[in-house]
Parts: structure tokens; C-alpha cells; sequence
């Protein structure tokens, strides 16, 4: 089992800044990729980023490739997700999840542990 808790959404103006973070524990989380999704109202849950277990790979949806970054410290079995010059449409419940494979996927089903999610709603 992996346990993982998201920390660090809250309220931001659009053209802000944000940074999320995804405190894992239990099994070897440095041995599994991470993807972090969003879900807003009426909307499916969708792929924002991922990175390899090592970090050596990074990957991100069209709509925030430029303006979020992805990155992972092993030793504090802990993922980031910075997120600049944030717009209105990024509002939404952010999840971490991870799968238990060195690579990363965009398919939501092929992620066995999520956390239970944080707010980030950004005004304009």
C-alpha cells in the first residue's frame, strides 16, 4: 500500500503562483512513477503531468506545458508540481497518484493509489 496526502492548494489570483506538493508513504515510492490530474465541476479527471521514478522523465498536458513543472525528491518520498502564470481555467480539485511502474501513463485507471486531493481555485 502507498499512502499519499496533497498539501498546498488554496486561493490565487490568475497570473500567480502555486506550488502542490505530494508527501508519500508506505511501499518504495521511489521505485514508482507519479501523475498529478485535475478535476473541476462537470468535468473528467484529467492528466496535468507525470514524471519516471527517477525523475529522468517528465510529461505534460498541451494546456500547462510552459507554465507547470514537475520534479520528485526520493529521500523525502515527496513529488512537486510548481505552477506559474495560473489561469481561472486551472481551478480545480489536484490529485497525486501513483502507479507501481517505473514509467508514466496519462490513463487515469492505470494508477493504483491517489490521494484525496486539494482545491486550487485561482480568481481573476
Amino acid at each position: 500500500q502507498v499512502q499519499l496526502v496533497e498539501s498546498g492548494g488554496g486561493l490565487v489570483q490568475a497570473g500567480g503562483s502555486m506550488r502542490l506538493s505530494c508527501a508519500a508513504s508506505g511501499r518504495t515510492f521511489s521505485n514508482y512513477a507519479v501523475g498529478w490530474f485535475r478535476q473541476a465541476p462537470g468535468k473528467e479527471r484529467e492528466f496535468v503531468a507525470g514524471i519516471s521514478w527517477n525523475g529522468g522523465s517528465t510529461y505534460y498536458a498541451d494546456s500547462v506545458k510552459g507554465r507547470f513543472t514537475i520534479s520528485r525528491d526520493n529521500a523525502k518520498n515527496t513529488v512537486y508540481l510548481q505552477m506559474n502564470s495560473l489561469k481561472p481555467e486551472d481551478t480545480a480539485v489536484y490529485y497525486c497518484a501513483t502507479r507501481t511502474f517505473i514509467n508514466v501513463v496519462t490513463m487515469p485507471a492505470q494508477y493504483n493509489y491517489w490521494g484525496q486531493g486539494t482545491q486550487v481555485t485561482v480568481s481573476s
